[in-house]
């Protein structure tokens, strides 16, 4: 069946050899991209939400979908290390089930990004539009905020904010990791400071009842914070290709 055909670890990296991406990025930048998928989504925008499910169990909520998403991690690390190439799962997929479910993930994989995009767009114009509306002393109409489905008609901040983003990725990769690496310093700094704030005045009177649902809230939560983990995984091929004794695919 044409569709089942596998391609062979061989002739993916022959081909990669041909037509490979240029490779701009360093140990710092690639590390600041894994904190800066991790610490974004999860803590300020799906925190809310997850609290409504689990109340203070929450915290065990992003202990269990942390160590979900490293075992994912350590699975894509694997499969990074013996297909060195550009193609995340699509290539891996490719080369071990066939084309038909490379060709469902790489649609799945494009799907899941747009989903994320669109998420985290909408978070950022959450707090964008309030930060707007203190410090100006001014009310934005619901209309250019919300979308059709939310009693507006489109969210303006959204939309500028994800074209923006998306300029600074047309402009290169090392640009955008750059401004990447500044973020996610910012956002370290943030937390840190709001941890070393907050410690002193906890009142644990507050962690009563600890799981209001039950485990049935947490693992909702979970599910969750498991997205905001998910939903912003690059994993790029290391600098230097291994040595790989044999090319059979099994």
């Amino acid at each position: 069946m044409i569709f089942g055909r596998v391609k062979s670890l061989d002739a993916i990296l022959a081909t990669a050899e041909k037509k490979s991406l240029h490779r701009s990025l360093g140990a710092f930048q690639l590390t600041m991209l894994g904190i800066g998928a991790v610490i974004g989504t999860g803590i300020f925008v799906l925190t809310a939400e997850a609290a409504q499910k689990a109340g203070p169990g929450m915290m065990l909520s992003f202990v269990i979908a942390g160590f979900v998403c490293a075992v994912a991690a350590l699975c894509y690390a694997e499969m990074a290390a013996m297909v060195p190439v550009s193609g995340s799962a699509y290539t891996y997929s490719y080369a071990v089930m066939g084309e038909l479910i490379a060709w469902m993930v790489g649609w799945a994989l494009i799907l899941e990004y747009a989903v994320a995009a669109g998420a985290v767009s909408v978070g950022w114009s959450g707090y964008v539009v309030g930060l707007i509306e203190h410090t100006f002393s001014m009310d934005i109409p619901d209309l250019l905020t919300r979308g059709p489905f939310d009693g507006g008609m489109v969210n303006l901040p959204a939309m500028l904010i994800a074209g923006l983003v998306t300029w600074l990725l047309v402009i290169g990769t090392k640009e955008s990791a750059s401004v990447n690496a500044v973020l996610v310093l910012i956002k370290v700094a943030a937390l840190t400071l709001f941890i070393v704030l907050a410690l002193p005045v906890m009142n644990m009177e507050k962690f009563t009842p600890f799981a209001p649902l039950g485990f049935s809230g947490i693992s909702a939560a979970a599910a969750s914070i498991f997205f905001a983990y998910v939903a912003s995984m690059p994993f790029l091929p290391p600098r230097r290709k291994p040595r790989i004794r044999s090319a059979t695919c099994r």
